[in-house]
């Protein structure tokens, strides 16, 4: 018998997202020197901040290099952030050593190929509703909402309201 992704919920204690399509919605804006500019969505942002005053861990691992995603992420709270991670895997493996995880307490949340690895060994697999076919099929939560508009915000959100911490702190800043 399979179990359903509410079963799980209860279980989490670890997030882990990809940046670009998750955190972003996949498109970059190429600026006249070159550089990429992205857009995140402000409510993830609350979400993984009040998720890591909370006690939970939350983890970046993104093929994507820039400085500006790292400085964000940074200004958020977040310490481990591995970009220019072309073998996600191997990430993951250093999560799991450096914190003794448990794959059951790992919610992953990609959005193409490059996910696959690390999404078919972590408890809770999930995707943006914009996420490919690959991986909409080894997910076993789709958000209904796409990436950078909330997606991650959503699982965030589920997580901590099932164990009863969504909202217990308001002292998020952005």
């Amino acid at each position: 018998m399979e179990i359903s992704f509410k079963q799980i919920l209860p279980k989490i204690t670890t997030f882990i997202f990809d940046v670009d399509g998750v955190l972003t919605n996949g498109m970059l804006t190429i600026m006249p020197d070159g550089e990429l500019v992205r857009h995140m969505n402000v409510k993830d942002g609350y979400a993984m901040k009040t998720a890591l005053n909370n006690g939970y861990r939350v983890c970046i691992i993104s093929g994507g290099i820039n400085e500006g995603v790292r400085n964000r992420l940074k200004t958020l709270g977040i310490e481990d952030i591995y970009l220019g991670a072309h073998n996600k895997i191997e990430q993951y493996k250093e999560l799991v050593k450096k914190y003794n995880l448990h794959p059951e307490n790992v919610l992953y949340m990609g959005d193409d190929v490059p996910d696959f690895p690390v999404m078919s060994i972590v408890g809770l697999p999930t995707c943006p509703n914009d996420a490919v076919p690959e991986i909409k099929g080894v997910a076993k939560y789709i958000s209904n909402k796409k990436g950078g508009e909330g997606c991650v915000r959503d699982v965030i959100e589920q997580v901590m309201r099932v164990q009863e911490k969504w909202n217990s702190n308001f002292d998020a800043t952005l």
